[in-house]
């Protein structure tokens, strides 16, 4: 029997390259003319000082805010009342995840139009319709799935290269999770557009293992313009055209998880991302009996380090989590509504503390002295 899907693939329009911006301006004018810019980092306000300047050289009347915290009701409430009070016409959103989240879920609200500007490579939300909000402390508390994506999308190659090597390295980490997390939850799925989703995520990895470290070793190369627009394009894209089924399983439940805990304030969306898919493959191990998840482990293990990323609880912050905590992060992430249960096999928060801690020697002579 034929089912009715509702899918929001990709933003109205999509400016990438260099110079997208300068060659993107003239779109705006014609979306809004009273947009709202907003932003957060300190380190980014210099360049949305300039993206203000250049708006208003076009005769635009641009009014900038910034966001206090991350995606949340706190900031939104504030916003929106800056919005509604300077007749506000329209949304820029120019940084991160949180700041681009934030500015998407605003213009839903508002029913405004929303122009997204990455200023790094970090995550895909530049090009989603989703929202992920957080409290103001930065505990993950639910996704928004929002009418549409973006209007306009301006990726530019510029901006992004200012961006910390960092964000880069988290980016590859989010994009790669693409691919584990819906070979594992849709790979049985008899939808055709599932199916074709799921084999992007593989070229996407087999990408970024193979152009990944010459990216993050050198902005100045093709492989980067690559890995940077893999990682914020086509990761948005496979989620557009698969849907929810191809968006999260594990690795994504894991962050949310470890979200719940104050010391995740110091790593980034996808350090915590790849951890999670490291521990994916080990619940996929020890209870899925996927014989090669342990050689795929290897592999990425090998990708992340050389990314400088974290690869256990103790590198991301978390060595001095006592037993407990660590057992309210299990069981948070196996809560009923978890992505987590997208796996073709049951975990319980014993299962998860079980592979949480197999990783962290630091954390197992600890927790467990007597081994």
């Amino acid at each position: 029997m034929d089912s009715y899907f509702t899918h929001n693939i990709a933003p109205s329009l999509v400016i990438r390259g260099k110079d997208a911006w300068s060659r993107g301006q003239h779109l705006i004018s014609g979306i809004c003319d009273r947009p709202l810019l907003i932003g957060r980092s300190c380190s980014t306000s210099d360049l949305r000082n300039q993206l203000l300047k250049t708006l208003q050289e076009r005769g635009i009347k641009p009014l900038s805010a910034e966001i206090k915290y991350d995606c949340c009701e706190e900031d939104l409430s504030l916003l929106t009342s800056i919005a509604l009070q300077n007749s506000c016409n329209g949304i820029i959103a120019a940084g991160g995840g949180k700041v681009l989240d934030t500015g998407k879920l605003l213009g839903y609200r508002l029913h405004l139009p929303v122009i997204t500007v990455p200023l790094s490579a970090s995550t895909c939300a530049g090009w989603t319709s989703i929202s992920n909000i957080y409290s103001s402390k930065g505990s993950f508390r639910r996704d928004v799935l929002l009418d549409r994506c973006p209007d306009l999308l301006i990726f530019d190659h510029g901006f992004v290269r200012l961006a910390p090597k960092r964000t880069l390295a988290s980016g590859m980490a989010d994009a790669l999770a693409k691919w584990y997390e819906s070979s594992v939850s849709s790979s049985s799925s008899n939808d055709f557009l599932v199916q074709q989703s799921v084999q992007m995520a593989r070229v996407l990895r087999d990408q970024l293992f193979i152009n990944g470290q010459k990216a993050f070793e050198n902005s100045e190369t093709e492989e980067w313009i690559g890995i940077v627009e893999s990682c914020s394009l086509t990761a948005g894209l496979i989620g557009g055209i698969g849907g929810a089924k191809c968006r999260t399983a594990a690795a994504h439940a894991v962050h949310n998880a470890l979200t719940q805990i104050d010391a995740s304030k110091t790593s980034l969306h996808g350090e915590k991302v790849g951890l999670g898919i490291l521990i994916q493959l080990k619940l996929e191990e020890r209870l899925g009996g996927n014989n090669l998840a342990k050689q795929s482990s290897e592999q990425l293990l090998k990708f992340l380090k050389g990314l400088e990323l974290p690869t256990n609880l103790s590198e991301l912050g978390f060595n001095h989590l006592s037993n407990n905590q660590l057992l309210e992060i299990c069981s948070y992430a196996c809560r009923a509504e978890s992505e987590i249960h997208y796996l073709p096999f049951k975990v319980s928060e014993y299962d998860l503390h079980h592979a949480l801690i197999s990783l962290d020697k630091e954390l197992i002579c600890r927790i467990i002295p007597n081994l």
